[in-house]
């Protein structure tokens, strides 16, 4: 649970020691904006992501199902500044799929979080194979970080890919080819 008090009083800080003065029209309202958005954007950190992965449909196949294009906003915990970009899931089932919007509000669960990009990509791939025990689950993730692109080594445009696989899709480069084929 985000405590306002506690963050509203570290932006206060946070602007007096960046040089600026919080009495500043501009700024008085600064610290409870931030604290409000907080709990927008690390809404993830009360949430489970299993709940919606809950709800299943019995299928008679174990064709792959592949979600791709699902556009994401975290936050880097070594810099806390944005990282964002699209994550694509794919998975074969084990007799039951979910619906489609809850893979996207699973990517949302962990992405509203503080994160690093290898670890939400595991996150992802873990939560779908422990709910839905699917025969392989591969998660791919393209982002770009503002910790690159704002400060430090200043690369605006360059994307950093993740991909983790479970299951069938470890040993299996016919798999792996098709979820690539599949995301052009």
């Amino acid at each position: 649970m985000i405590d306002h008090e506690k963050v509203k009083e570290g932006v206060r800080l946070l602007l007096e020691g960046i040089g600026e003065d919080v009495t500043r029209e501009g700024l008085v309202e600064t610290p409870d904006r931030i604290a409000r958005m907080y709990e927008e954007i690390y809404g993830g950190m009360e949430e489970d992501a299993s709940e919606h992965l809950k709800k299943r449909f019995h299928v008679d196949n174990d064709a792959m199902v592949l979600e791709k294009d699902i556009t994401f906003y975290s936050t880097c915990e070594h810099h806390l500044l944005p990282f964002y970009g699209k994550a694509h899931i794919a998975y074969i089932p084990n007799g039951e799929v979910v619906g489609l919007s809850k893979l996207a509000r699973t990517v949302e669960v962990f992405a509203r979080r503080l994160q690093l990009q290898e670890q939400l990509t595991g996150q992802i791939a873990d939560a779908l194979e422990k709910e839905l025990n699917p025969k392989g689950v591969m998660v791919m993730i393209e982002a770009e970080h503002m910790c690159m692109t704002m400060r430090g080594i200043k690369k605006p445009g360059s994307q950093t890919v993740t991909i983790v696989k479970r299951g069938i899709f470890e040993n299996n480069q016919e798999l792996e080819d098709t979820f690539f084929r599949m995301l052009r």
